[in-house]
């Protein structure tokens, strides 16, 4: 059984693309996982107010822009473990003309999480059987981002007091927030006179260590991997020194304005671009 959840919308949400950003849909799933635990009690609330997430594999299918209605978000379960559970999603509008138009598919690893003791917990048997009231099983196999081994650009992440959570952590969607930074900055230092636009097709986080609020910056490492025709993939690792807290792959597909689709980029970005991918720096 899927958990419907309908979430309303901000005009903040926007990007200067005028498409909902990004970070902003993680958020939304975030809202209709604790959504989904809430709805079954005192028992598996506390799912709700005491888990980390572990992995995000993140899949954005069509742009969603601003509407007065909410968007609808369907989640649940695709796995229970001792001490994990996976959760999947779909963000979507129906109507009766269009039918259903899904804009983003998503699958989350979550452990649930001791904060006063800060170590993972197992499942409790009430809990359990809360999530396997939405488990439809999945056997397709997670992804893993692979380690960063070379780097081409370095990013201060300053955390700050708002992205901390009530644990003392900060919160994964400012991860996607940090990279996207990163990413920008990225981008910037290779072709400073930018004449090409992006959307993201696709993002994986795996959450190693917490990042805690602190006055030192924690470094981004990122670098391209891939140089495609009509898309290029970015990977990123968050450190503490050489201690690797977050790892990141990210598709990036390039976009005309105009056409509202996928185009090519023109020959010198792309010369720029490929010549990055190579010209890379022991991490």
């Amino acid at each position: 059984m899927r958990h419907r959840y309908e979430c309303p919308m901000r005009w903040a949400d926007l990007d200067q693309l005028g498409h909902v950003n990004n970070v902003v849909y993680v958020d939304y799933l975030q809202e209709a996982r604790v959504d989904m635990l809430r709805a079954h009690g005192r028992g598996p609330e506390r799912l709700a107010e005491g888990l980390v997430v572990a992995r995000h594999e993140v899949t954005y299918l069509k742009t969603l822009t601003f509407d007065f209605r909410p968007v609808s978000i369907e989640c649940w379960v695709t796995e229970v473990k001792a001490a994990s559970f996976t959760m999947a999603y779909e963000i979507f509008h129906e109507d009766a003309e269009a039918g259903r138009v899904v804009y983003l598919r998503a699958t989350t690893v979550l452990t649930p999480y001791v904060f006063a003791e800060e170590r993972p917990r197992r499942i409790a048997p009430e809990e359990r059987a809360a999530l396997e009231q939405h488990l439809e099983p999945d056997a397709q196999p997670r992804r893993r981002t692979p380690a960063l081994a070379e780097s081409r650009s370095l990013y201060p992440v300053h955390v700050r007091f708002s992205d901390v959570d009530v644990y003392g952590h900060v919160n994964n969607v400012k991860y996607f927030e940090y990279l996207q930074e990163s990413r920008v900055t990225l981008v910037n230092e290779l072709v400073p006179q930018r004449r090409f636009s992006v959307v993201v097709a696709q993002t994986d986080v795996d959450y190693l260590r917490p990042l805690l609020f602190r006055p030192e910056p924690y470094a981004c490492h990122s670098v391209i991997s891939r140089v495609g025709t009509r898309s290029m993939t970015i990977d990123s690792e968050i450190r503490d020194g050489d201690q690797p807290l977050a790892r990141a792959q990210v598709t990036v597909v390039f976009f005309d304005l105009a056409s509202e689709r996928s185009t090519e980029p023109d020959p010198e970005v792309r010369a720029s671009l490929e010549a990055a991918a190579l010209q890379v720096r022991p991490s």
